[in-house]
């Protein structure tokens, strides 16, 4: 069942988004080279504790899950999706970090990603970046009221082949707002006109994730996932209100 939400409840959540934008912005002048994923994991947890709010992450249990996550933060390092957990690991030159965040403020949950080179990159890297970013602005101006699930996802993979990548299956965006992961969930492929009609007070977490390789994913031990393949992956996400004004992004 899709949970609505009404104009309060989304000004909530866009509360929740601020902080959330903070987060971001803070943990991406932090991770350099020499960096730990630990450093970055408490660094967040202090910026979220100081606006007296909570990681929506820590401890969370997602159906079907063994263990509830460890980190305030989700940090994925290459071939690694999403679900990194941080660690001791040591930044270093090329790499590819996924910096995914869920905020609980209020009771209202945001969530949001970005992906980050660490040092220098290759031209194939840079282009990666550059269109699973562009997919999900794309994605982004289909969100509208009475366009279907089916249009979003055909928009972000038509960005992806565009830019010569491959969309990850078995992976997508979901609804969110009063839990981290609600329904519906938004895979980053589909058929124009198929799929759920979205409608006003929908609230979505889109996330295009792309990668230079194989589009299949395997899940590790510790609920990480990873290309089958060990290529490099990308990850962007916002959360975005369906509204009658159009789509509004909420972790700005």
């Amino acid at each position: 069942m899709v949970l609505l939400k009404n104009k309060k409840e989304i000004d909530g959540i866009r509360k929740s988004g601020r902080i959330l934008s903070l987060v971001l912005k803070k943990l991406r002048k932090a991770a350099k080279i020499g960096v730990s994923l630990i450093e970055l994991d408490k660094l967040a947890a202090e910026i979220i504790k100081s606006k007296k709010a909570e990681s929506a992450f820590l401890y969370y249990r997602p159906l079907g899950s063994r263990y509830g996550f460890p980190g305030h933060i989700c940090l994925s390092l290459n071939e690694t999706v999403v679900h990194g957990i941080p660690d001791d690991y040591v930044l270093k030159d090329r790499d590819l970090l996924k910096i995914d965040v869920g905020i609980k403020y209020k009771g209202l949950i945001s969530d949001a990603a970005t992906t980050l080179i660490i040092g220098s990159a290759s031209s194939d890297v840079c282009r990666l970046i550059k269109a699973t970013k562009q997919a999900l602005t794309a994605g982004i101006k289909v969100l509208k009221i009475g366009n279907q699930l089916g249009d979003v996802g055909a928009a972000i993979e038509k960005v992806a082949r565009k830019n010569r990548v491959n969309v990850i299956r078995g992976l997508g965006g979901h609804g969110v707002g009063f839990y981290p992961h609600e329904e519906p969930m938004v895979y980053n492929f589909g058929e124009k006109g198929k799929g759920m009609t979205l409608v006003e007070g929908m609230v979505i977490a889109l996330e295009p994730m792309f990668s230079l390789g194989s589009s299949i994913i395997l899940e590790l031990d510790d609920g990480s996932f990873i290309t089958s393949d060990r290529s490099l992956s990308a990850h962007f996400e916002h959360t975005i209100a369906v509204t009658k004004s159009g789509p509004k992004v909420l972790t700005l």
